[in-house]
């Protein structure tokens, strides 16, 4: 892995108790991110639980299963723009145009600010963004946001 994150000791940690239940859907190709943003995750939210997917079929493929077995739906989902062979753009739309998981919040991630893709992403019904490397600062902000 590129960078390495400081490994905190519980009392160490600052966590709000209404993001430590949260059950969030990350999507993220790059090994190396979805790993940073999963610890950071893990500092914040300690009770969650945390799907990775490593694609938009994937993706997909795990809601269906949450609803098929009539679990909870997660409470948000961290979706990357760019993903192989469907964008997350296409992930959003599909979402947002499915009965079943329009109502789930989605932060889109993003490596660079193109203004075209943030207006897009919000036009598909995102919640916000955040640019990567993401920062505890900025997830933090956007969890309180969100909850």
């Amino acid at each position: 892995m590129s960078t390495a994150i400081k490994e905190l000791e519980p009392s160490e940690m600052k966590v709000n108790k209404t993001y430590q239940n949260l059950k969030i859907l990350l999507v993220e190709d790059n090994p190396d991110d979805a790993e940073l943003t999963r610890r950071l995750l893990r500092r914040i939210c300690q009770d969650r639980d945390i799907f990775l997917a490593a694609d938009a079929e994937e993706a997909l493929r795990c809601l269906e299963d949450l609803h098929d077995e009539g679990a909870d739906l997660p409470d948000l989902m961290l979706l990357d723009i760019k993903l192989p062979r469907l964008s997350g753009m296409e992930l959003l739309e599909r979402l947002k145009g499915s009965p079943k998981f329009r109502g789930i919040p989605v932060v889109m991630l993003t490596g660079s600010i193109v203004s075209e893709h943030i207006q897009r992403s919000y036009d598909l019904g995102a919640v916000t963004y955040l640019l990567k490397p993401i920062s505890e600062d900025d997830l933090l902000l956007t969890l309180s946001y969100l909850t």
